[in-house]
C-alpha cells in the first residue's frame, strides 16, 4: 500500500472509531491521525525532513500526490506538506483585475447566514444581466476564488453579475462546502436552500435576468454546484463542475472519503428529477478527487437525455492536451459537455496564480464554462 493510500486508509479508520462518539473525542481521535502522519503539531516526523505543519490538513482540497511521484521511504508527506503549505500561504488579493466593483455582503436565511462577495462590471447594464454563482474550493473563500479563476474579467467583457457565496468555518473548520452531508443535498434545506435564497435575493436587487442563472464551482464547490443543480433545476439554467463528484455520491464524511477516493466508481447515482446542461472539468491525474467521479457525474445528468456523443481532441497553446465529449439529445441540441485535461492535477485548468488550486496551462476553464452557460440563453 502506497503511503498516501494508507494515510487515506487511517482517517476512515479514526471516521468509522469516532462514531457514536462524543463530537470532542470524535475530533481527537481524527487529529491523533493526523498528527501521527506528520500532519499537525506534535507529529512523529523529525530530522532532515522536518517542517512546520498546517494548522489542519484540507481532506478535500490540498493534497497534490498526482502531481508527482511519492517517495517510497522516509517522510513519505514531506513533499505533500510542502505542496499544501506554498497553497496557504500564496497572497489572495481582494480585488481581482477587473474594472467593476467586488461588493461585500452577508446574506441570512432559517439555514443560516453567510457572507458573500458580488462583481458588477463597469459597463451599462442594456438590460437584465446574466448571473454566475461561483462555489469555491475547501480551505478557500471568495476573494481567492474570484482572483484563481479571473471570471470576473471575462464576466466584464460578457457583462455579467458573478456571486461567490462564500463558507463559513463555522460550518466547516476547512471552509468546505458540505457536499457529503444527507442534510445538505436537498431541496430547501441546508446550505442548498442559503445559497439558492442568496441567488434569488441577488436576481432581485440587481435585476439579473431569472432565464440565465449559473453555477459552478471547484472541487467541493463543484460537488455543491451540482447538488444546486439537482435540487434547483427551476432556478439555474446549467451548471459548471471542475473536479467535484456526482450528486448523492456520499451521505457522511466517511462516504464522502470513499467516493473520492474513486471507491464508488461504477455505484448508479441519484436519479435527477429533472437535468439540466452540465460542462465538467477534470484533470486525469487528480489524486485528491479521482477522475471516475467527472465521467460519473457526466453520465448521471445526462442518463435518458443524451441521443449521441461526440469526441474531439485538443492541445492548448501551452501544449497541454485535452479531451472533451459533447453530449447531444435528440434534435442535436448539446446538453452536457465533459473536459478530460490531460496530465492535470486538483486544480482550476487556466486558472491565475493569484489564487490557490490553480493550473495556468489551461484549457481556460472559466472561459469555457461560461461560453457554455451563455450559448443555453
Amino acid at each position: 500500500m502506497k503511503p498516501y493510500e494508507k494515510f487515506v486508509e487511517n482517517m476512515l479508520k479514526a471516521v468509522r472509531e469516532g462514531q457514536g462518539k462524543d463530537p470532542a473525542a470524535a475530533t481527537a481521535l481524527i487529529h491523533e491521525t493526523l498528527r501521527n502522519a506528520g500532519l499537525m503539531p506534535g507529529g512523529t516526523q523529525s530530522g532532515a525532513h522536518a517542517s512546520a505543519p498546517p494548522p489542519f490538513a484540507d481532506l478535500k482540497g490540498a493534497p497534490a500526490w498526482g502531481r508527482g511521484a511519492m517517495p517510497e521511504g522516509g517522510a513519505p508527506f514531506a513533499d505533500w506538506r510542502a505542496r499544501f503549505d506554498g497553497l496557504r500561504q500564496r497572497p489572495h488579493p481582494a480585488t481581482p483585475d477587473a474594472p467593476g466593483t467586488f461588493q461585500e455582503g452577508e446574506f441570512g436565511n432559517a439555514a443560516g447566514t453567510r457572507r458573500y462577495r458580488l462583481y458588477v462590471p463597469a459597463r451599462a447594464a442594456s438590460g437584465p444581466r446574466p448571473l454566475v454563482v461561483m462555489l469555491h474550493g475547501c480551505q478557500q473563500d471568495a476573494g481567492d476564488f474570484a482572483a484563481g479563476t479571473a471570471m470576473n474579467r471575462l464576466a466584464e467583457e460578457e457583462n455579467c453579475l458573478v456571486l461567490y457565496p462564500e463558507q463559513d468555518r463555522g460550518a466547516n473548520g476547512s471552509n468546505c462546502w458540505n457536499w457529503f452531508d444527507a442534510a445538505h443535498q436537498r431541496h430547501g434545506q441546508g446550505e442548498p436552500s442559503l445559497i439558492a435564497d442568496m441567488t434569488r435575493e441577488i436576481v432581485r436587487t440587481h435585476g439579473a435576468d431569472p432565464r440565465r442563472v449559473y453555477v459552478a464551482g471547484l472541487s467541493a464547490g463543484g460537488a455543491m454546484a451540482a447538488v444546486m443543480g439537482a435540487a434547483y433545476p427551476e432556478l439555474y439554467a446549467a451548471v459548471g463542475v471542475h473536479s467535484g463528484l456526482p450528486v448523492g455520491a456520499a451521505r457522511d464524511l466517511m462516504s464522502g472519503l470513499h467516493a473520492m477516493k474513486g471507491t464508488s466508481k461504477g455505484k448508479r447515482h441519484a436519479t435527477l428529477r429533472r437535468r439540466v446542461p452540465l460542462i465538467v472539468v477534470h484533470g486525469d491525474q487528480d489524486a485528491v478527487v479521482h477522475p471516475s467521479n467527472g465521467e460519473a457525474l457526466f453520465h448521471q445528468f445526462t442518463h435518458g437525455a443524451k441521443a449521441s456523443e461526440i469526441e474531439e481532441s485538443g492541445t492548448t497553446d501551452t501544449g497541454r492536451g485535452y479531451t472533451r465529449t459533447t453530449a447531444l439529445d435528440d434534435a442535436g441540441k448539446v446538453v452536457a459537455e465533459y473536459w478530460v485535461v490531460h496530465g492535470a492535477g486538483h486544480a482550476w485548468a487556466g486558472g491565475s496564480p493569484a489564487g490557490s488550486y490553480t493550473d495556468g496551462a489551461g484549457p481556460d476553464a472559466s472561459a469555457e464554462m461560461l461560453r457554455f452557460f451563455l450559448a443555453r440563453a
